[in-house]
């Protein structure tokens, strides 16, 4: 995973029913899905050759981001300094819609809103990922 700053790192798929969109994308796309990090909601889609289809990408059970519903595409951007982008972002007439919170061997994760009422992660990536956890190289 390219974890360079200003980078498109990480893209969700939230949906409603996993079965049937797992079938929706393998059929349709002839994408991949393993369980993820241990959770049996979470899943790390790869292509039909074994490669990732873009950035960083997941499946998961839809969920709501400071309780507005998660719909289409959620992408999460690499940064070099959370607190930095979160002052850019509310210099800039955004909002932190959910602090930065740790995610244990991935690195600090923080929700923001664009002045449109847009929906972005920034993630400040450890700097280096445990293999175990570590996901794929392209």
């Amino acid at each position: 995973m390219d974890t360079t700053p200003g980078r498109i790192a990480h893209v969700a798929l939230n949906v409603d029913d996993l079965a049937a969109a797992r079938s929706f994308y393998e059929a349709t796309f002839g994408w991949t899905f393993e369980p993820w990090f241990g959770m049996e909601d979470f899943f790390r889609i790869s292509g039909p050759d074994g490669a990732e289809p873009g950035p960083f990408a997941v499946m998961q059970q839809r969920r709501e981001i400071a309780g507005r519903r998660v719909v289409g595409l959620e992408g999460t951007v690499a940064v070099e300094d959370i607190e930095a982008v979160i002052a850019a972002a509310e210099a800039a007439g955004g909002a932190v819609l959910a602090p930065p919170t740790v995610i244990p061997t991935v690195g600090t994760l923080a929700w923001l809103e664009d002045p449109s009422g847009n929906v972005i992660g920034a993630m400040q990536y450890e700097a280096a990922l445990p293999q175990g956890d570590r996901p794929r190289e392209r």
